[in-house]
Order: C-alpha cells, then sequence, then structure tokens
C-alpha cells in the first residue's frame, strides 16, 4: 500500500521528523529538475524551502517578504513565478480557498490532494482523495466530460481547536 492510501493523519495535523520531511522533499525536487532538464534556481529552491520550513499555507507576499528579507527575489514577479513552477511541477499546491501555497506532502507521487483547512488556527493539512478521485472520474467519463483539474478542500477544526474549546 503507498503512503498515500494509508489511514495516517494528513501531514499538517500529525507529528512527524519535520528536518526528515524538508529534505526528502528538496530532494525529489532537485531529482526531479535534473531528470527533467529543469533549472532549480536558488530563488525557487529557496520559495520551497521556506514554504516547507514553515509548514502552513502562506500566501505569495508572505513568500515574497522572506526572499526579499535574505536578498532574494526583489520583486513580486520573481516570487510568483518561482511559486508557478513549483505548482506546475507539483512540488507545491495553492489553497484556493486561502489564496495561499503549502509545500506538497506527497512530492514524487501522482496524487490528487485534498485539504482540510481549519477555520479557526487556519493550519491546513494535505490529505489524498484516492477513492474519491475514481467515482469522480467514472462519473465525468460517464457524461463524455474531460477531467482538467480537481480541487478538493474542506473546513472543519482541527483537534486541537476542538481540545482548546472542549477544555
Amino acid at each position: 500500500m503507498s503512503p498515500s492510501q494509508t489511514s495516517e493523519p494528513p501531514l499538517g495535523f500529525a507529528r512527524h521528523d519535520h528536518a526528515h520531511c524538508v529534505a526528502d522533499a528538496l530532494e525529489a525536487a532537485e531529482a526531479w529538475c535534473a531528470q527533467e532538464g529543469l533549472r532549480f534556481t536558488p530563488v525557487r529552491r529557496r520559495a520551497l524551502e521556506i514554504l516547507l520550513e514553515e509548514h502552513r499555507a502562506m500566501g505569495a507576499y508572505d513568500v515574497l517578504e522572506r526572499l526579499q528579507s535574505e536578498g532574494l527575489g526583489a520583486q513580486p514577479p520573481a516570487a510568483y513565478r518561482a511559486l508557478d513552477f513549483l505548482v506546475a511541477n507539483g512540488f507545491v499546491h495553492r489553497v484556493e480557498r486561502l489564496n495561499a501555497f503549502i509545500a506538497c506532502a506527497h512530492p514524487g507521487e501522482d496524487h490528487v490532494p485534498a485539504f482540510l483547512i481549519c477555520t479557526e488556527c487556519r493550519r491546513v493539512a494535505e490529505t489524498v482523495v484516492l477513492p474519491g478521485m475514481q467515482a469522480l472520474g467514472a462519473a465525468a467519463r460517464a457524461s463524455g466530460f474531460r477531467l482538467d483539474r480537481v480541487l478538493v478542500e474542506a473546513e472543519g477544526r482541527c483537534a486541537r481547536c476542538q481540545e482548546q474549546h472542549a477544555s
């Protein structure tokens, strides 16, 4: 069973070896870029590192501020181009509801992400909707519709916020 098919909690709400996950994601991005002949520029790499380090959804301007404070990407287009590259290559996902970006929790895997967004603390967890995706794909095919992109975002309260309200 692949990691995306397990019943483990989504990464954004679970404890894990953070240093290991950052290193693995950067390694996957470097390998993909080398394999595909893509330039993994310092700005692209640092934008991915920022999202990985924060382990939360961040707006483009938040990423831009960090890049600027470090002397990288002084203009907004630099941050947007880096984020566009990272999204296009599956290293980062855009969370539409928050108009923000989050590092992919399953780099290198072919998957359809689903985002669980806490309405209180605004943390976001990525999970995978494999069984639901199969049903949606079948329904689309049956009606002659071709899926280009699927977006799944759910809002609720994470366990930490639920516990805080129960106390």
